[in-house]
């Protein structure tokens, strides 16, 4: 398995692209709201991600046909936007954005809410992103990949919710997906080491019911198995020689970490 480790320069490039991606995701955020369908915040993600002199990595890729993914209520991931997904008081949109810039990738994605949302399924996005921030906290020069699916695991089971398995962060940089992969259960201590220059995903699939997943015809489309909502948030990470940095760390999170 060939992981990648990134030079000086390429790091630098990693965090153009990273910080664009989340620029996208501040961007985005004021157009969330009921009467608004997921192919407009498609069309204003593309326009603003080309305006910025990049590409959005999704668009074409194997396929995929538009600029991000956008997963509603009980779609796990991969979202396909559409004129016929209009959102509602009380939906949550995960909005997934990856760029293309200077040819390195840059991905992350953040769970919305909706208007007015209830308390048990505000309740499971919060603990979504508790469950990538510990995550994200496992990462230092050193550790383990499996540091970080192990306290994810721990954290969500605790609560009473599943961790998707289908599906998992991943290398990024030159491609859009490389090695490794960074799955969201595991074991302390196993899995490829972390080393300086290494950049990958952490973004866990949190259930409210089972696991499991199912996909729908058009290919992508990826829905939990009894229909129960899930939530999910996505950073790329740097490992660096004393710990981590977080590429994709938007404003509005500089209190958290």
């Amino acid at each position: 398995m060939m992981i990648s480790i990134k030079s000086g320069r390429e790091i630098e490039l990693m965090r153009q692209t990273c910080a664009l991606a989340s620029r996208t995701l501040e961007y985005i955020e004021p157009f969330v709201k009921p009467g608004v369908s997921t192919e407009e915040l498609n069309k204003l993600c593309h326009d603003y991600i080309l305006e910025n002199n990049a590409y959005p990595s999704p668009l074409n890729y194997h396929g995929f046909p538009k600029s991000v993914c956008t997963s509603l209520n009980e779609v796990i991931c991969h979202g396909i936007p559409s004129k016929k997904d209009v959102l509602k008081d009380g939906d949550i949109l995960n909005i997934d954005v990856t760029t293309y810039l200077n040819k390195f990738h840059g991905d992350t994605n953040k769970t919305f809410l909706v208007g007015n949302v209830s308390d048990e399924v505000r309740k499971l996005v919060d603990v979504t992103y508790q469950c990538m921030r510990e995550g994200i906290n496992q990462v230092r020069p050193g550790g383990h990949i499996g540091d970080i699916g192990a306290v994810i695991q721990e954290i969500a089971h605790g609560y009473g919710y599943s961790v998707v398995e289908d599906y998992c962060g991943h290398g990024i940089g030159r491609e859009f997906h490389e090695e490794p992969q960074v799955v969201h259960i595991g074991k302390k201590g196993t899995g490829p080491e972390m080393k300086p220059g290494m950049t990958f995903t952490i973004e866990p699939m949190i259930n409210l019911g089972t696991k499991y997943s199912k996909v729908l015809k058009d290919g992508w489309t990826v829905l939990t198995k009894d229909g129960k909502w899930s939530a999910q948030f996505e950073h790329t990470i740097l490992v660096t020689e004393s710990g981590h940095e977080i590429l994709t760390l938007r404003q509005e999170e500089n209190a958290t970490f």
